[in-house]
This record gives structure tokens, sequence and C-alpha cells, in this order.
């Protein structure tokens, strides 16, 4: 790429230029540093309006401090990439707007977040709940999920965060053989939510292959996950070829591929075991050459700390 070219691009796509992956926190730390609080509808609903904008600009408050307390974090631990929770925000999407209300009055101290990212050179991404499915046939569902979808994208704005798969909303493919669907909802969506989202590969409805086909016709990055993957395949080794070769074919998604973001998992009882190891002990070797992983695994730092000590000292 031409140096003109390098110098149009946002600051952030030229953050990433070391050799070594960056391992990234996801949510929380295990030691309760970094904790969020939050409320159910249930509860919500019991409250009257008065009530429900103290409780709620309470939480709000506590979780931005959480949310600077996360990024102070991730800094002291050299973390260069953080998920944030998409629970952040608890009932900011409800008819009533009072969390809505609460967020646009609270935008100073919000953008404040993403100056501190941007200053700590963290990278922050988001990945809304399961309830998000776009390829549903059910209309309502659809409906429901673009709300949510616009909802955190408006918070991502707020934050001051980019426009674009630097600070992305990631999600899965939700209902199995909808790609016609998934692909004409996403073509149809607003600038703000299209421009971050990215889809990923499970276990279940969609395997990398198809989630590859579907980003490439809707023009979205895709988030490949090894241990999905796996699993998906009945594979017995993240070092199949076939991991490569879909780690490449996510790569051709990424318009800055130094952008490329992966997860990574180890199966807790078993190699193809679906639910979450404390530590990741086994890694694709191919992940040698992904910019930015996203360590999903239960002792959280405690994880990442460990992949330094073998896996990128291997390097």
């Amino acid at each position: 790429m031409a140096a003109t070219q390098l110098n149009n691009l946002p600051q952030t796509a030229k953050l990433n230029n070391n050799t070594k992956p960056e391992l990234g926190l996801v949510c929380i730390t295990v030691d309760k540093k970094v904790r969020f609080r939050t409320m159910t509808r249930t509860r919500y609903l019991q409250l009257n309006l008065n009530q429900r904008e103290t409780a709620l600009t309470e939480i709000y408050q506590h979780n931005l401090q959480r949310l600077h307390d996360a990024l102070s974090f991730c800094a002291e631990n050299k973390i260069r990439l953080y998920r944030m929770s998409s629970a952040l925000f608890p009932l900011s999407d409800m008819e009533d707007e009072i969390g809505a209300n609460i967020l646009e009055a609270m935008s100073a101290e919000l953008g404040k977040i993403g100056q501190q990212a941007q200053s700590l050179n963290i990278r922050m991404v988001l990945h809304p709940d399961q309830y998000v499915v776009l390829s549903s046939d059910s209309l309502e569902v659809v409906q429901t999920s673009i709300k949510i979808l616009a909802r955190h994208a408006r918070n991502l704005d707020l934050l001051g965060l980019p426009c674009s798969p630097w600070s992305l909303m990631n999600i899965h493919g939700g209902k199995s053989q909808r790609s016609e669907q998934l692909i004409k909802v996403i073509s149809e969506l607003p600038a703000n939510i299209k421009n971050r989202l990215t889809l990923e590969n499970d276990e279940y409805a969609y395997s990398a292959a198809e989630i590859f086909a579907v980003c490439q016709q809707a023009q979205i990055p895709m988030v490949f996950d090894a241990h999905h993957h796996i699993c998906h395949e009945k594979l017995d080794s993240y070092n199949h070829p076939s991991v490569d070769a879909m780690f490449y074919a996510a790569k051709e998604t990424w318009k800055h591929p130094d952008w490329q973001l992966v997860h990574i998992s180890n199966g807790e009882q078993a190699f193809n075991d679906r639910k979450h190891s404390d530590l990741i002990i086994a890694m694709p070797k191919i992940y040698q050459q992904a910019p930015w992983i996203e360590i999903e695994a239960k002792q959280k730092e405690v994880a990442i700390s460990h992949l330094r000590s073998w896996w990128l000292m291997a390097q």
C-alpha cells in the first residue's frame, strides 16, 4: 500500500505494528477487579418512572467507571484488545426510552471513554447477545434484533468509537439454512450498524465455510473461531489443513487485514467439548499470523498471562 494511502487510514489502522498477536480480554477479570452491575427486566417493570430513571442512572454511572477501570487494567497489563460486555447499559433499549435518554445526557462522560481507549491504544469491540438473530423466520425477532444492534451502535457512537470493523459488533449467523435472508437483512441495515458488523462461524448452524460465503456476499468481515470450527467439523487438531484454509479465507474479508480478529477457546473436558476451559493449552499454529485474538477462557487475564508464558514466548 502506498504511503499516501497509509496516511489516509484512521489512526487505529496503524496501531498493530508488532509481529506478535495481540491477546484480548473478554468483558471481565477473574479476580473481580472488573465487574458490572445489571438489572432484570422483571425488576425494572416493578418500578415507577422516577425509580427507573434513578436506578438506571446509578447503574450506568457505576458501569462507566468500571469500563474506565477495565481500560486502565488492560493498559497496566499490556492488553490492547478489550471486548465490552453487551450488558454494559442494561435496559437501554426499553420502549419507555428512559435508559436511552440517560445515555444521551451522559454523552460527554461516554465520549471520554473513547478518548481514553485511543490514548491507551486499546481496541474496543462488542459481541451482542445470542438473542440477536437476523436470519430468523420471525419478522418480530428480526426487528427486535435490529433494534438491539441499533442501540449498541448508538452506544458505540456515544463512546466515540470508530464506525468501522475496528470497533466491531460480532454476531453469529443464527437460524440455519437462511443465508439469503441473512444477506438481505444485512444489506438493508443502517450504516452505523453494517459498517461495524462482523459474522462468526459456530458449532451448529453455520460452518466456517458457510459464514465465509455469507460475509463475501454481504461484504462484511468474518471472525473465524477455530474451536467452533473443529467442533462443527469433528476434527482432532487445531492444525488440520481446513483451519489454515478458513483462517486465510476469513482474512480475505477484511478490508484492512491487520484488523483481522479471531477467537480461540479450548474444550473443558475433551478437545471437542463445546464448554470453555479455564486456560488455553492448545493453539492453532496458523494463529501466529493473527493480528488480534480474543481469548475465550474462564480464567480471563490468567489465561492471557499463561498464553504469553508459553505460546507467545515460543514465537
